[in-house]
């Protein structure tokens, strides 16, 4: 499943959110490592003036002799509380250790943390860093030797530590929060900006769903004066939607206007054709019917004669019907039958056609439709009409009809050669023909399915095709009758 894409107001309120999180992480990731080495080389610069105290004169490491004192810090001024002084002979072993604890007594070292503290790699004059074990945590030292004996100085990080710690909580806090405020605040600015473009794609979101295909054109919809700045982007956006939105109804009015004129035309000119072809035809068949002496060449001429305008008067009254059906004109609403419109139309065209197989397949007792019934008449034996015209000798033809809940469904198959693809897709357009494919007499005019299709669109059904070599399927589904359960 693709994700949902996200709106152009949460892109830019998410994106610009997330760009400031980063610039305060940033800054505080910054601020909290710039003050840590503040600090440290505050600490480091404490713990090297301890070390010279102890090493100066009166320090432990300035007097030697078995008249020294034991404790080295009472000899000096107080220490600071979580300071750390350690001797250590020529050969390494701890002489005396001292620290002070929270409460400023003066504590000897433990054996364990002596040896953490003989075990450390110092360098004289260097500060580093020791961890002393849980009891009295981690210490910032520093070591230098005068006539053979090291002192180490120290001093306890947790105060270094917690005063980062302290800061980085601050910072986060204070981030959060103005995270927060930043982002309600682009909420707003970027909903109030944005509601200009909202508005223009309301309304391009109204025109959108017109019927824009068929009929009378009307577009009212139109983007407001207050969203047509052009010094502005959404501005433009709306002015140019508006004016699109001009053009496009101008270019459909127009197309309307002529399709009505060219309808109108087809009908007027199918209309008084039909006098003229009528003559025709009855002239040809009184000159026939004298029984006058001809010559073959004029029995020939009067035989296309009275074939093409009888061709040309079924061509008319096909163009007439469109003509009708397309501007419009309601057909009758009666209660159709299709289980006896269908047995009746395979009848006829197995009596009109035995050179191929008429079949009835699987045909509902029992599908009753609102509509004129000599129209669905016409589109089913359009459709068998159009399986004799395009399929070889032998075809086998086969009439379906079942019915569902809502609808009826008409299936007319047949194994002939199939439809040129090229040809499938426009096969429903006027004077369409799949000779490409399929076999075709010289009567063929191309209207036949066209007109099935405007007559089933009229009735509100639709009807499909689904060809392949041997296998082609026309398929018409018409709403059932209310009355019908």
């Amino acid at each position: 499943m693709s994700r949902r894409r996200w709106t152009l107001r949460r892109t830019l309120v998410v994106g610009t959110g997330a760009l400031v999180a980063i610039g305060l992480l940033v800054a505080g990731i910054l601020t909290t490592v710039a003050l840590r080495s503040f600090v440290y080389e505050r600490l480091d610069a404490q713990v090297l003036e301890d070390l010279e105290r102890a090493v100066g004169p009166g320090g432990p490491a300035g007097e030697e002799g078995p008249e020294q004192p034991r404790s080295f810090i009472d000899d000096g001024p107080a220490e600071r509380v979580g300071s750390l002084q350690a001797v250590l002979g020529e050969d390494g072993s701890v002489r005396e250790s001292a620290y002070v604890t929270d409460t400023g007594d003066e504590v000897t070292l433990t054996d364990e943390q002596e040896q953490l503290l003989q075990s450390a790699d110092l360098t004289d004059g260097v500060p580093a860093t020791v961890d002393l074990g849980p009891e009295i945590g981690v210490f910032r030292v520093v070591s230098g030797t005068q006539a053979g004996t090291t002192v180490i100085a120290g001093r306890s990080v947790e105060d270094v530590t917690a005063t980062t710690t302290a800061l980085a909580l601050i910072l986060l806090t204070v981030s959060g929060a103005t995270l927060l405020l930043i982002l309600v605040g682009l909420a707003v600015v970027v909903t109030r900006s944005l509601r200009p473009l909202s508005r223009v794609a309301a309304v391009a979101d109204r025109v959108a769903v017109r019927e824009l295909a068929d009929g009378e054109v009307d577009i009212p919809d139109r983007v407001q004066a207050a969203d047509t700045d052009p010094d502005t982007e959404v501005g433009r956006v709306g002015r140019s939607l508006n004016t699109l939105l001009g053009h496009v109804e101008d270019a459909l009015t127009s197309r309307q206007h002529s399709e009505a004129q060219l309808r109108r035309f087809i009908a007027d000119a199918s209309h008084e054709l039909r006098t003229p072809l009528a003559s025709i035809r009855g002239y040809a068949q009184l000159s026939q019917a004298e029984g006058a002496p001809m010559t073959p060449t004029q029995e020939r001429s009067f035989d296309r004669i009275s074939a093409e305008s009888a061709r040309m008067a079924d061509l008319v009254d096909d163009l007439l019907l469109l003509a009708r059906l397309d501007a419009g004109q309601s057909l009758r609403e009666d209660a159709v039958d299709l289980t006896l419109l269908v047995i009746d139309t395979v009848s006829d065209a197995h009596a009109a056609d035995s050179t191929r197989e008429w079949r009835l397949g699987e045909v509902d007792d029992e599908a009753i439709v609102p509509g004129d019934e000599n129209r669905i008449r016409q589109v089913l034996s359009n459709l068998l009409r159009n399986a004799h015209t395009h399929t070889p000798p032998g075809t086998v033809v086969t009439t379906s009809l079942w019915a569902d809940d809502t609808h009826a469904t008409i299936r007319v198959t047949d194994d002939g050669p199939g439809i040129d693809p090229s040809v499938r897709d426009r096969l429903f357009e006027r004077f369409a023909r799949g000779d490409h494919s399929r076999n075709r007499d010289a009567g063929s005019t191309g209207l036949g399915l066209s007109i099935a299709h405007a007559i089933i669109v009229a009735h509100d059904g639709t009807i499909t095709v689904d060809s392949e070599p041997g296998d082609t399927t026309f398929t018409v589904r018409l709403p059932l009758h209310r009355t019908q359960p």
